[in-house]
């Protein structure tokens, strides 16, 4: 046990050293923000503070919620910065050729388009600026160029465009459109002007742009090839590993009844009762949204003929997808915590109640508050620093005010507090649950603190440091320490119930958390790699994302064990759902998170599929696929152990299982990944601007491959539905076979609460 300490401790300081010192590379060499554009001849194109008030007007309005900017965002418009980029060399080709040839670019020879698009790239890919005057210098064809792509985004922007769901006035003040011009414009220039002494564009070349030399880097390809390696090697040595561990013999029986019938409910856990309800609630939010959302897809500005874009545009409704996602995932995890923190020491504090009401109540608040704020910013009733503080960041899965965001993070401190208070006593005791108790000790830690790492910028940072810590959250917070938390989780209630020793159990969460985070907290790198990030960030992050998968790879293990355990005695069948949808995490663990999540992992991949479908595949394979079933299991196991004295009425909840998982996997097979597929090979054929153009998305094939959504989503949101109807109606004394005690007992939890 010792050792496994040890590895746990030297993986974790040696990942985040290496994390912080990516950090500083990356504020060394992040690209610079022009105080002024200029022309030659000294015509000011943007003046100072343009960029960065651009960049807040665009936070305003969603951010990454319309559209993306260096690939991560929103997959229903453009990519902001591969669109103008391309619009503008576009514009400077015909204007050079019509100048010089008397036509237009297509229409000009072969040899007279080789000329003029090297005439181009040496313009685009030559950094013009000086870090004396802090000043950007351009060329009078490039101001023409963005004169005109100023207007064409202003048109967007203030009459709408339904191909891209945005809504008429999303933006109509000229000031307001022409600084949010300027901020696209600054993100195409870095993406294509080189570094200084460099043949490398501050994106590393990111969007894939023939025009001007945007291609692959050596280095993207190079270190892919590493990644296979350290794959392959991993992959190889995992597999000796569980080869040569021995066999472990059962300590002691399973044990002839439910443990959990001795155990009364506290009353700290009958308040945590409300908390499920709530999980269930803003899960079927989520499932309304995410229909919305994923409809306007294919009828950007309403749903059936319903002009539903006035009031709830696209932006908001998956704002409010992937914020309610989160809220009822992490609400689930947190009031299991809080449910199975009793269990552990075998008591309560005084005061365990009012605290976990009081924590109830900040949910409410932070929830309701953000949403709604979300909603005014988007329909221009704040300005851009109070939309920051109290409406919308801007910021994909953060996207909700700082001030709801700091709200959150209080509420997990005090969270922590609760759960600290009530398992030290048994962090006290000697004996073998005191190391799986320090285990989920540190575990519930670290998802407090870590989620504070969302409030390491500011309204103003550059947005290649707000990507640095906001993947800290995104990757770190929810892919790494809830991941080891949930198994220090399920290990624990695997203990209570008997099901397997707390040695065996400490010791599998101690292991699991070392290998998860031993890729996990340097592969938060991939996403960094275009994000105007050294070259360092992109070594790093191939090189330990691939770690990442193996781990994932032998989940079927767990899978099995779980499986077993489930079967291991006639009382423990009352759990088989619970069971079941921990055994879904582990199937959607390989496929969604493991399988789909290196598809598009190695660099050379990215580049071309970043922000495509492809991304989608694996985010709602790993969002839902794995936190999501995670999530329900979770709540299931609570309300299980909740009642444990009652039979419950299970067909809707088997129904749902299936209908979830099955739905699931037919919208990424019918239609997100073939989708994801073609737009990768149109990205790689024709430039990333096109993949993600309304030429392309709006052929007839791909509008039928977008269509075929709809069976999958239809038999995913049915079961969705049952799910939160069962909750419902547990809550209410539905689905269940009483016994006297059992009603006694619900009675007496309803009375505490």
């Amino acid at each position: 046990m010792k050792r496994l300490w040890i590895v746990l401790a030297i993986v974790m300081i040696s990942g985040f050293v290496v994390l912080g010192w990516i950090g500083t590379r990356i504020y060394q060499e992040m690209p610079p923000i022009p105080d002024r554009v200029v022309t030659s001849d000294g015509q000011v194109i943007i003046a100072g503070g343009d960029i960065a008030i651009g960049q807040s007007v665009w936070q305003a309005m969603g951010g990454m919620e319309v559209g993306s900017i260096w690939g991560h965002g929103s997959y229903v418009a453009p990519d902001w910065t591969a669109d103008w980029l391309h619009r503008e060399c576009e514009f400077m080709l015909n204007s050079w050729s019509t100048s010089q040839f008397g036509q237009p670019y297509d229409s000009a020879q072969p040899e007279q388009q080789a000329a003029l698009r090297e005439r181009l790239k040496q313009l685009v890919r030559s950094n013009t600026f000086d870090v004396r005057t802090n000043t950007l210098t351009i060329d009078a064809a490039r101001a023409k160029a963005f004169e005109a792509n100023q207007k064409y985004y202003a048109d967007i922007f203030s009459n709408g465009r339904a191909g891209f769901a945005i809504p008429k006035g999303a933006q109509t003040d000229p000031v307001k459109l022409h600084q949010l011009g300027s901020f696209f414009f600054w993100t195409a220039w870095a993406s294509a002007a080189n570094r200084p002494g460099g043949t490398v564009s501050y994106t590393s070349n990111w969007p894939h742009e023939p025009l001007v030399g945007n291609i692959a880097t050596g280095e993207a390809v190079v270190w892919t090839g590493v990644s296979l390696m350290m794959l392959l090697a991993s992959i190889g040595g995992f597999v000796w590993y569980y080869a040569a561990w021995p066999p472990v013999d059962p300590v002691e029986p399973v044990p002839a009844t439910d443990p959990i019938l001795k155990w009364k409910a506290t009353a700290s856990q009958a308040a945590t009762l409300k908390f499920f309800v709530v999980v269930a609630a803003l899960f079927l939010l989520q499932i309304l949204t995410g229909a919305i959302t994923a409809h306007y897809g294919v009828e950007g500005d309403g749903l059936y003929g319903i002009p539903l874009s006035r009031w709830l545009p696209y932006s908001i409704t998956r704002t409010w997808h992937l914020q309610t996602g989160l809220f009822w995932i992490a609400t689930s995890w947190l009031a299991a915590g809080l449910f199975i923190g009793p269990l552990i020491s075998n008591k309560e504090p005084r005061g365990q109640r009012l605290g976990v009401n009081l924590l109830f109540l900040a949910l409410l608040i932070v929830v309701a508050g953000s949403l709604a704020g979300e909603y005014l910013s988007v329909h221009n009733q704040m300005t851009e620093a109070n939309s920051f503080y109290w409406g919308h960041q801007g910021w994909e899965y953060l996207d909700l005010g700082r001030v709801w965001q700091a709200g959150l993070f209080i509420g997990l401190l005090l969270w922590l507090f609760l759960m600290l208070r009530v398992i030290i006593p048994a962090l006290r005791e000697k004996g073998e649950h005191r190391q799986l108790v320090l285990v989920f000790a540190l575990s519930a830690g670290a998802i407090a603190l870590f989620y504070g790492a969302g409030l390491m910028y500011g309204r103003n940072t550059h947005i290649s440091m707000v990507e640095y810590w906001r993947w800290w959250v995104v990757h770190l917070w929810v892919e790494g320490f809830f991941e080891v938390f949930a198994t220090a989780v399920i290990a624990f209630v695997f203990a209570r119930l008997g099901l397997i020793h707390p040695k065996l159990a400490a010791e599998a969460s101690l292991a699991a958390g070392a290998i998860y985070l031993a890729g996990g907290i340097i592969g938060t790198n991939h996403h960094l790699y275009f994000s105007g990030t050294p070259t360092a960030a992109l070594a790093w992050g191939a090189t330990f994302s691939a770690l990442e998968v193996v781990p994932l790879l032998m989940i079927g293990y767990q899978a099995m064990h779980d499986l077993r355990v489930s079967r291991s005695a006639v009382w423990v069948a009352k759990y088989k759902w619970p069971v079941y949808f921990f055994i879904a995490v582990a199937f959607w663990n390989l496929v969604g998170a493991g399988l789909f999540g290196f598809m598009i992992n190695p660099p050379i991949a990215l580049y071309y599929m970043q922000g495509l479908n492809t991304t989608a595949v694996h985010a709602h394979g790993a969002l839902f696929g794995v936190y999501g079933m995670l999530g329900i299991g979770l709540t299931l196991m609570c309300l299980r152990a909740l009642m444990a004295d009652q039979e419950w009425k299970e067909g809707l909840l088997k129904f749902s299982f299936w209908s979830m998982n099955i739905g699931l996997l037919l919208m990424m097979l019918l239609s997100l990944l073939p989708v994801g597929l073609l737009q990768t090979w149109a990205s790689v054929q024709n430039g990333y601007w096109y993949a993600r153009s309304p030429e392309f998305m709006g052929t007839g094939l791909m509008t039928t491959l977008r269509w075929l959504r709809v069976p999958g989503d239809t038999l995913f949101a049915i079961g969705a539905i049952a799910f939160v109807l069962f909750i419902f109606g547990l809550k209410f004394g539905y689905f269940v076979k009483p016994t006297m005690e059992s009603q006694e007992a619900l009675a007496s939890a309803k009375a505490a609460d």
